[in-house]
């Protein structure tokens, strides 16, 4: 009989796990893949962070290297495993948990091979970064093309001499759409054009400003949700991209056609590509159906479920900040999670 399993065993689940193993309680971290590294490993080559490695750290651990510097994804991804080692929190890899049930007292956490464990409460930090949602468009079936969404996307080389078409106004649509258009020609089409916002103002990151401000801790209360709509982080060079024409910027085309697209103008073009960066669904169908609402989303309050005593969240976008599911918000939205799951279990201290 455990205190807690964590479920998830990435930035969010390591945060949840350095607060547990600070105050006490018996709990194991439940990782589904070999590394805790989570999704990290499996973005395109050129990412990095918009944050600077002096707000990337999880809570007891500093980001190595200058704190001014913006790590890049192989950087984050061995970042997570050294935070793993350094603590030597008790993290089971390979068990991807399949189902999750509630008894009188306990949870029961299942993984794909048949192992399972018994916990009190149950922290669940598996990510939004596991579920690539890709729409299905009218004419799609008869494309003829290559279709895929950004989480297969790795650099612009395959792509090289083709016409491409990215979706989605988002920072990674953006950034991939920019990529892409050193070797191809490439448009960049959404409900709502991109809007850039700049990384550095006055000399200083924006989330330097966050910081000073309080903004970044400035809790959403009952929202519990930020906006759809996100502003893209003009990194280096983004901005420029698009000032020169490749990429451009359309409106979402009407449907898709033998060999290419037809725009909301009516116009017909021939496409060799179609990539979706139209984001990832919640990662939480192993959960009892109690804990979700009709859409599949947790219900819950700055991470604490509503529907199950005993059940927490970690990770989840809008859970208690604006920063919330980022890398920089993983310790505190876990400091505050974990506090109130000690009190759950009768250890306030």
């Amino acid at each position: 009989m455990l205190d807690a399993v964590v479920i998830g065993g990435g930035a969010a689940g390591l945060s949840a796990a350095y607060w547990l193993q600070r105050r006490g309680p018996t709990f194991v971290v439940l990782e589904a893949e070999r590394e805790s590294q989570g999704a990290w490993p499996a973005y395109y080559d050129s990412l990095t962070l918009f944050t600077p490695a002096r707000h990337s750290a999880l809570p007891g651990l500093a980001f190595p290297g200058l704190p001014p510097r913006y790590p890049s994804r192989d950087e984050v991804a061995a970042y997570l495993r050294a935070y793993a080692a350094y603590f030597a929190f008790p993290v089971e890899r390979g068990a991807q948990v399949v189902s999750v049930e509630r008894g009188k007292a306990t949870f029961t956490v299942t993984a794909q091979d048949g192992r399972n464990w018994t916990a009190r409460t149950v922290v669940c930090a598996s990510g939004t970064f596991r579920h690539p949602k890709v729409p299905e468009l009218p004419g799609q079936s008869s494309f003829g093309g290559r279709l895929l969404h950004s989480s297969e996307y790795r650099h612009a080389q395959p792509f090289a001499g083709q016409r491409v078409v990215v979706v989605g106004a988002g920072n990674s649509g953006a950034q991939i759409a920019a990529e892409l258009s050193q070797v191809a020609r490439v448009t960049l089409a959404s409900l709502r054009p991109p809007r850039f916002f700049p990384q550095r103002l006055l000399g200083l990151d924006l989330t330097d400003w966050l910081a000073l401000s309080g903004l970044e801790r400035w809790p959403l209360g009952r929202l519990g949700r930020v906006p759809d709509v996100q502003p893209v982080i003009a990194v280096p060079g983004l901005r420029l991209a698009f000032t020169r024409g490749n990429p451009d910027v359309r409106p979402m085309f009407r449907a898709f056609i033998s060999g290419g697209l037809e725009w909301a103008d009516g116009r017909r073009e021939q496409v060799d590509s179609v990539i979706f960066a139209t984001g990832y669904a919640w990662n939480g169908g192993y959960l009892p159906k109690a804990a979700l609402d009709i859409m599949g989303e947790p219900r819950q309050r700055l991470g604490i479920s509503t529907a199950l005593p005993g059940l927490y969240f970690v990770g989840l976008p809008g859970q208690r900040t604006v920063a919330s599911s980022t890398l920089r918000a993983a310790g505190p939205d876990a400091r505050f999670v974990v506090g109130e799951l000690a009190k759950t279990l009768g250890r306030p201290g």
